[in-house]
């Protein structure tokens, strides 16, 4: 029997991620730095990166319906609990989310357009998990696997993931310039970028003992 019913209610609201299926596309980088961090940059013959390989690395992925529900331009903040959308407000609540901001990458929205998508691209991690609910538009999300390999991760409008703390990653925007996004966090929000190298960070250190040793040990 179960001694804590709303502990087991909890675990009973939880939001199950999204099938396989419906994960966003992606593959594994050229290898170097790249021209144009805007194109799809893909091996020849292209390298598919599988779901179960981004799932090994912490990623966590909601499909949601950005069709249904509007959001304004620009929002810092932007209330979470404002959210009318029920998948929304169902994964707030399960995750904990209590701030959100909403901001528009493109060149009309967003002052020093190219100085800021230029340094969205340098590799970093954050001491907090990254989630981003992508409303409209589409960019990248470039993540390091396990061997410290580029993979690209092509999110578009309606998918919400969450990249984990201590993870090695960049962001830019697609050839398409425009991306309108949600960002939530729990408690108070910290953006800080740390460049690496970060290796004796505590937020990088523990992402190597859960995700990268643990791999090794398999």
């Amino acid at each position: 029997a179960d001694n804590n019913p709303s502990e087991a209610k909890k675990q009973k609201m939880s939001i199950e991620q999204s099938p396989d299926e419906e994960w966003p596309e992606a593959w594994y980088m050229v290898e170097g730095e790249v021209e144009d961090q805007k194109k799809e940059n893909r091996q020849e013959p292209n390298k598919a990166a599988t779901v179960e390989a981004l799932r090994k690395i912490g990623i966590q992925y909601w499909r949601m319906d950005a069709e249904k529900f509007s959001y304004p331009i620009k929002a810092v903040p932007w209330d979470p609990k404002d959210a009318v959308d029920p998948r929304l407000s169902a994964l707030r609540d399960d995750r904990g989310y209590s701030y959100a901001d909403i901001i528009t990458i493109h060149p009309d929205h967003l002052p020093g357009f190219e100085e800021k998508v230029k340094a969205f691209f340098e590799e970093h991690i954050h001491d907090a998990e990254e989630i981003r609910y992508i409303l409209d538009g589409s960019g990248f999300f470039d993540v390091r696997d396990t061997d410290d390999k580029w993979v690209r991760i092509h999110v578009k409008k309606g998918d919400l993931m969450t990249l984990p703390e201590g993870i090695y990653h960049r962001f830019t925007c697609d050839e398409k310039d425009y991306i309108h996004a949600m960002r939530l966090f729990i408690g108070q929000p910290v953006w800080t970028p740390f460049n690496r190298p970060q290796e004796e960070h505590p937020s990088r250190k523990a992402y190597v003992a859960t995700f990268i040793e643990e791999k090794k040990e398999d």
